[in-house]
Formats: C-alpha cells, structure tokens, sequence
C-alpha cells in the first residue's frame, strides 16, 4: 500500500478498532488458482500473537480455502468510513483556485500467517464470539444457542476454519492531514453540513488529526 508519511498510522490499538468496528475484511489470496477475493467478517483476538490473530470462517464449498492450505499469501483488507472531498471546501479555492477533489479514507490491511482449522469446538466458539461481538449491543441478543443444536451442527458441517497471526498491519489514515489548516477546517465543516453517519465521522477524524 502507498504510505506518505503523514498519512501513516501506526499505533496498534488504533489499527485494531478499526478491525472491530468494519470487521468485514476483503480476504484475498494469490496462489494456484490466481488472485481470489472474498469479504470475510473477521473476529480479532489480541492475546494469542503480540500484533493480533484473525479468526474466520468460510464455507466449505468456497475454494479460497484450498489456496490457503497450500500455503497462498494471505492479504485482508479493513475499509472504514470514506467520503468524497470536494475543492469547493477549501479555503484555498478562493485564495489561488490550484486545487482538485480528492477521496479521505481510513483503511488497515494485514498480512500473515493462516492455517485452515476444520475442528467442530473452534468453529463453534469462532462463530459464537463473532455472534456476540455483532449482538451484544442489541436489546434482545440473538445467540447461537437459540437455534436447536443439531441445526447447529449440521451448519458447522458446512464451514471451514482460518486462523491468521498477523505478521504484517498497515494502517492509512489520509483525512486531510496534507492541507493547510484553513482547508482542513474548511473539510470538517462543509461534512458537517451533510448530515450522514458517515460524513460525521470522517469530520471527527479530520479534526481528531489536525496536527
């Protein structure tokens, strides 16, 4: 991934929320059968590798996991909130008129080591976390128990186990950090004005990171 220096982020505990709050990872592997990419919700554990280990499950039928076992590179990729850019926000617009759209974004991608895991007990406890870590915040939580148990195994019949100890995390957090202090405010105000999730979040990073 391209990396200018002032778009870095390398503080590990940042890296990590992002995971867990867009948990979705674009999974992608380059082995035998050429590049394949699928998006994987993701359950992070940070005590079993000093960076993070990476559990997920796919279905048997998808042959990603075949590529992993034979020992294809693995890449997941963790997109967070983005949004458009416009000149229009810029103080600079009106000062000299030099400026062009661009696109803010924060993003983290991994790479390590993966292992297929085909064992009932992992792949119940994998799914029963990523269950809770996703319901927990509702006020009546679904939980894996509350469908009949052999419907449950016949489920995890079906699926297949991948583990990734992460050698690898990058983190690119590009929110404006390379205009000057009256475009970056110029940003975070004009997202202010859209009124959407998403926009609002991106105008907190632009703040939270006008340094």
């Amino acid at each position: 991934m391209y990396q200018p220096p002032h778009f870095r982020e390398e503080d590990l505990g940042t890296q990590h929320a992002l995971i867990r709050a867009y948990p979705l990872g674009l999974l992608i592997t380059a082995g035998n059968g050429g590049l394949i990419a699928n998006p994987v919700p993701f359950h992070l554990k940070t005590d079993l590798s000093p960076k993070g280990t990476l559990q997920a499950h796919i279905a048997k039928a998808n042959g990603q996991w075949r590529e992993i076992q034979a020992g294809a590179p693995v890449l997941v990729v963790f997109q967070g909130v983005d949004s458009y850019v416009t000149p229009s926000w810029y103080a600079t617009k009106q000062e000299t008129g030099k400026v062009v759209p661009t696109w803010n974004y924060a993003i983290v991608q991994v790479r390590g080591d993966a292992r297929i895991i085909d064992d009932p007990s992992w792949l119940r406890e994998q799914i029963g976390a990523l269950t809770g870590e996703n319901e927990n915040s509702r006020p009546q939580p679904w939980g894996v128990d509350d469908a009949p148990p052999e419907f449950i195994s016949a489920q995890l019949k079906g699926i297949i186990g991948i583990e990734i100890d992460i050698t690898a995390i990058d983190g690119k957090w590009k929110v404006s950090q390379n205009r000057p202090v009256a475009d970056r405010q110029g940003v975070a105000r004009g997202l202010d004005e859209i009124r959407h999730a998403d926009a609002a979040e991106m105008a907190d990073l632009v703040r939270r990171y006008d340094k």
